[in-house]
């Protein structure tokens, strides 16, 4: 099957593990074992990536820097961040097929996605960026640097930025291209650098975060893939997470989907998203497939043995 894969946080940094570069290569080389597994499968996988954590610590760089240099504005720091993931996703992978002998070349390409500058999300901000902080040192961030933080599933309080719907990814046909002669494409990291149309026809970048799911499932429509593969910390979609009554979830119809919703069963920052993108997915033509499970378990979910298939 033709499969966009969708990877959280999880698969690049590991909780408990410094934020340096050594250390997210190391995770990400465990990462990259099992998308090897799903290409080894047979399976032709177009890799999408988060950069939340990536991306705000750029941001916290670059203020901190400017006594000395002038800092970036936001959407060169997340090209900064698409080209330092993308960069070490595709060196492991490269390894790890050469490993097992597998002859594919890996890309990684930089890609600007167009977002509608009315969009709710400005007015909103809902994505997560940068490190967890304590109640005490949100407050402080709030008064010295002005942030919006907010509590994230009981993990702490993180930076939350606007996070506008995916139009358009402006570089699909070369996507398309790479993808149509067999080569392994990183693309739309963190979502896709968030640019708006001018009067002029041109493209001018804009602060913001698009969420990588919902930016997975644009490109999975417009690649005409079979399935939607949403890898995350958990193995399955749950209701009441977290609490005494949480029920693990194997398969959901769009109808229950859209009820768990409205009933606000999944947070903002982390599975709502991740729902919506299986839900557009699976809705947007009949035969497609859309899960959700964790890095370890892609290959069973596949298989119908873990994960939370999402149906019509």
């Amino acid at each position: 099957m033709k499969l966009v894969v969708a990877l959280g946080g999880n698969a690049l940094q590991a909780d408990g593990k410094p934020a340096t570069a050594e250390a997210q290569l190391c995770t990400v080389k465990a990462t990259v074992t099992h998308l090897a597994d799903l290409i080894a499968s047979g399976h032709q996988i177009v890799i999408v990536h988060g950069n939340g954590p990536q991306v705000g610590r750029l941001v916290l760089q670059n203020e901190y820097a400017k006594p000395v240099t002038p800092p970036m504005p936001f959407d060169v720091c997340g090209a900064m961040s698409q080209g330092l993931i993308g960069y070490h996703i595709q060196q492991a992978l490269q390894e790890e097929l050469k490993r097992r002998h597998i002859d594919k070349p890996v890309a990684t390409l930089l890609t600007q996605v167009v977002v509608d500058p009315q969009d709710a999300g400005f007015q909103n901000p809902t994505k997560p960026i940068g490190p967890f902080y304590t109640q005490e040192e949100a407050e402080a961030l709030k008064k010295e640097q002005g942030y919006i933080l907010v509590e994230d599933s009981g993990r702490g309080y993180r930076r939350v930025v606007a996070s506008p719907e995916p139009k358009r990814i402006v570089e699909l046909a070369t996507i398309q291209e790479l993808v149509g002669h067999e080569q392994i494409v990183i693309t739309v990291g963190g979502g896709g650098i968030p640019v708006v149309e001018t009067e002029n026809h041109t493209l001018a970048g804009v602060a913001a975060v698009i969420d990588k799911d919902l930016a997975a499932e644009r490109l999975a429509e417009d690649l005409g893939a079979d399935g939607l593969i949403i890898l995350t910390a958990v193995e399955k979609v749950s209701l009441h997470y977290g609490k005494p009554e949480q029920q693990d979830l194997n398969q959901i119809t769009v109808q229950e989907a859209e009820r768990y919703i409205t009933d606000g069963q999944f947070a903002a920052g982390s599975m709502l998203p991740k729902v919506r993108a299986g839900v557009k997915f699976v809705t947007s033509q009949p035969g497609r497939m859309a899960i959700i499970t964790s890095l370890e378990k892609a290959n069973e979910a596949l298989t119908g043995k873990s994960g939370t298939r999402i149906v019509p």
